[in-house]
């Protein structure tokens, strides 16, 4: 019944998505961070870049901002990332769309976070003299880390189905590997039952780890 497989590279396909994940969770993690940072900075012009970036990001399909970094970035302006093979050139561009996408969720998640942080606490720090961004990096952040695991493990797991989209610019991840066992093999609900489980595997572990994570660090109020 799977002899089919034989010719497919399947772990390899579903390598690439895990290596989509975790470089654009990476990336996703740091941006968004610094946005919800001017956020809530008492900078306006900081403020209103961030509200404008986050409105704007989230209301754009993926779709569109992954087609326009291939033809826009690289196939109009060159821009290739570091990369020299198409390959190469088009991983890069999709971790950037992931990042760019993800980033906006996490900054919106994370700003929840900051939400639930005493105002006393931030009063009481800059009155010893400490900046905003001390207050931010010493106080703030570490609370509302701590109260959005579970927010951002289900933009983790979000992230990780929404990898799917990388086979739009030839990114040979799982769901563009199971488009051509489909086109080449009469096995549709096989094939795709497959790729189901596949998916299953990556991301209930996720829920389940960082589920418990969450518990652990709880902030007690």
């Amino acid at each position: 019944m799977f002899d089919f497989l034989d010719g497919y590279d399947l772990l390899g396909a579903f390598w690439v998505t895990v290596k989509l994940t975790v470089y654009s969770a990476l990336g996703s993690l740091i941006w968004g961070t610094l946005l919800a940072g001017m956020k809530v900075s008492p900078v306006p012009l900081m403020r209103g870049f961030a509200t404008g970036y986050v409105n704007v990001i989230r209301n754009i399909p993926l779709t569109v901002i992954i087609m326009f970094a291939s033809l826009g970035l690289y196939s109009t302006l060159n821009i290739a990332l570091g990369g020299t093979d198409i390959k190469g050139v088009n991983f890069r561009l999709a971790v950037l769309s992931f990042v760019i996408y993800t980033a906006a969720f996490v900054c919106e998640a994370l700003r929840s976070g900051i939400n639930t942080v005493p105002v006393g606490q931030a009063e009481a720090a800059r009155a010893l003299g400490l900046s905003f961004t001390q207050v931010l990096r010493l106080i703030i952040l570490p609370q509302a880390f701590r109260s959005v695991v579970n927010p951002l493990s289900n933009v983790l797991i979000a992230l990780t189905k929404n990898t799917t989209v990388a086979s739009a610019i030839g990114v040979a991840e799982a769901s563009y590997l199971m488009k051509g066992m489909i086109e080449n093999e009469a096995q549709l609900l096989l094939i795709s039952g497959i790729f189901a489980l596949g998916f299953v595997i990556l991301t209930l572990p996720t829920g389940l780890i960082l589920g418990w994570v969450a518990k652990k660090v709880a902030v007690k109020r």
